[in-house]
């Protein structure tokens, strides 16, 4: 299985350019109104979920937005390709991907939700009650793409909120637990930059010293399932949006992107 896979996705790399622009429909209506998760958008196939967060002032980075809609599209294909998950495409063969508010009724629908950029986020006393809740009763929550530990001590300081340390402590993830080896044996989370960074510098390492090493980090709940997993200091969504804009970034960054991708993703909906 773990072979095939991996087969599958060199072998997409030989067609990223010109599939890209009829797969990934650019053509289609990707505005966030129109993806918003409303009562009638879940039918029982699963659903890439990003979620919506408050801007803190005093926070470091871009914004929940960061990466859409093409990351949220291409890791949807992916898992639809390299796994029997019934994900939901639309007649015209898009796939479904929704925004959900913390707020929302609409959040207990999703199989797992995303969080990019989470040094410029902020939660207030609903938030955290109602994101709690949904991680308690089996949601899970992974948040990419914030680099640095500045980032880090404001991410840090929000998710508090929902999990007191004391209650809920963050830990490293060992390289022997599941999530690294669900469908791919990971030897942990590698550092992706951003295309732009990596073809502007060479490196992957987007604060230099203060973010030269990747920290895969988790809450978990009482019985040990993971309800939170952090990937700081890399950009592993990138790895899903950019596939297609340079061959050299596919080979080096997207293909270990995916199977990132798939073990977080099969952990999910399996624990």
């Amino acid at each position: 299985m773990k072979l095939r896979a991996a087969a599958l996705i060199a072998a997409a790399a030989l067609l990223f350019a010109s599939v890209a622009s009829a797969q990934f429909g650019r053509r289609l209506d990707s505005s966030v109104d129109a993806h918003m998760a409303r009562p009638n958008s879940f039918d029982g196939r699963w659903h890439y979920c990003r979620a919506i967060y408050r801007m803190n002032p005093r926070g470091d980075g871009g914004t929940w937005l960061t990466d859409y809609p093409l990351a949220d599209i291409d890791v949807s294909i992916r898992l639809s390709e390299l796994t029997k998950t019934n994900v939901g495409f639309d007649a015209p063969g898009q796939p479904q991907h929704l925004i959900v508010r913390l707020t929302g009724d609409e959040l207990y629908e999703c199989p797992f939700i995303m969080m990019q950029e989470v040094g410029r986020l902020a939660f207030n006393n609903e938030d955290a009650t109602r994101l709690r809740s949904y991680l308690l009763k089996g949601g899970f929550l992974w948040v990419d793409d914030f680099w640095g530990s500045y980032a880090w001590e404001v991410w840090a300081s929000q998710i508090r909120k929902v999990f007191p340390p004391d209650e809920y402590p963050i830990v490293d993830v060992p390289k022997d637990h599941p999530i690294f080896h669900t469908m791919f044996d990971l030897p942990g989370i590698p550092q992706v930059p951003s295309i732009g960074f990596w073809l502007g510098t060479g490196s992957t390492s987007e604060r230099g010293h203060d973010s030269a090493q990747v920290h895969a980090r988790a809450i978990s709940d009482r019985s040990g399932r993971v309800m939170v997993f952090m990937t700081h200091n890399t950009d592993v969504s990138d790895s899903w949006e950019r596939e297609a804009e340079d061959a050299q970034y596919f080979y080096k960054f997207s293909v270990v992107g995916y199977h990132v991708a798939m073990n977080v993703l099969l952990y999910a909906m399996t624990h």
